[in-house]
């Protein structure tokens, strides 16, 4: 069978027609489907370091006004903005992530920092309990409760109502960052905001404390590292498995551009803001020279990557495929 050009257009304009319309007519049925408000996902992330089993569990998260001027505060509301813009973020909303970690040493489950508990459930937040569930964990399966540091944030988790979340565990605070929540010193302070978390969730657990100071193995393989600054004894942990290292840097930063490309801009949160500043030099600094992943809290979910210089600061680089083969 022979055909001039005219027939082969008119075959083609036909198929093509027959092949779009199923297509259109199948956009048009998705374009019925609701959208989907939420921002969450699945909840957690797991991988091997060395023969350590990390998995990053999303406590979820909260949209907050900013980041101006939590981030930059001593800096014009333009310079903070012009960053994000440059980094493909908005320059008026931001989203805070929670991320506690459980670290199966294969003779410990030790989790570091707990989330925003009961009363972040009005929120959205406060998920750590389900998730780690989700995870294949129970709560009694963790032995030992590592806190970075005080904020509510982070130890709003350790209570049920009026019961330990985690039955079985001992539990470790930094000895600095103990006194100083203990003591009158944060009385009218901004810090003050978070005495009811430490009344509530903190002081009960008393006994079963253990108050260390940094260089400290809380467990084979896991180091305390001060990190002061963000408040009076906020800590970072190291973990090293089969020649294998990574740093939790807790609060240390906490927004991935803001606090990782200008270090020295003031955050609201930073107790002490200089020494908040040149912590996060220093350990960034270390992290990018020796090329140590680690994982931040309040990073975006699963919150593990790397950092390489950028200018004064440094750039966050989100984990991929490097844990998994």
């Amino acid at each position: 069978m022979l055909f001039n050009r005219r027939s082969m257009f008119r075959a083609g304009a036909v198929t093509a027609l027959a092949l779009s319309t199923p297509q259109i007519m199948t956009c048009a049925a998705f374009a019925a489907a609701p959208p989907k408000s939420d921002i969450t996902n699945t909840g957690f992330y797991r991988f091997m370091l060395g023969e350590f089993e990390i998995t990053v569990i999303l406590d979820d998260m909260r949209t907050f006004d900013g980041p101006h001027p939590t981030f930059g505060a001593d800096r014009d509301a333009g310079e903070v903005r012009s960053l994000m813009e440059a980094n493909f973020l908005p320059s008026n909303r931001m989203v805070g992530q929670f991320n506690p970690v459980l670290v199966n040493t294969g003779t410990d489950l030790i989790l570091f920092d707990t989330g925003n508990g009961p009363e972040g459930r009005e929120f959205g937040t406060g998920q750590l309990a389900s998730r780690i569930a989700a995870s294949g964990h129970a709560l009694s399966d963790v032995t030992i409760v590592a806190i970075s540091h005080l904020h509510a944030d982070h130890v709003n988790g350790l209570m049920e109502g009026d019961r330990p979340a985690f039955s079985r565990a001992r539990y470790v605070v930094g000895r600095a960052e103990w006194d100083f929540w203990t003591s009158s010193d944060f009385a009218g302070t901004s810090a003050a905001m978070h005495a009811t978390a430490i009344q509530r969730k903190v002081l009960p657990l008393r006994e079963k404390m253990t108050f260390i100071s940094a260089d400290v193995s809380i467990a084979p393989g896991v180091t305390s590292m001060a990190a002061a600054g963000h408040t009076p004894g906020h800590m970072a942990f190291l973990l090293e498995s089969a020649g294998r290292r990574l740093l939790l840097t807790g609060d240390t930063a906490n927004h991935f551009v803001a606090s990782l490309q200008k270090p020295d801009w003031e955050v609201f949160f930073d107790m002490d803001k200089g020494a908040a500043g040149s912590s996060r030099r220093r350990i960034f600094g270390m992290l990018a020279a020796e090329k140590i992943p680690f994982i931040g809290y309040h990073m975006p979910h699963p919150s593990a990557g790397y950092v390489e210089p950028l200018g004064t600061g440094f750039r966050f680089v989100p984990v991929s495929y490097q844990f998994l083969i």
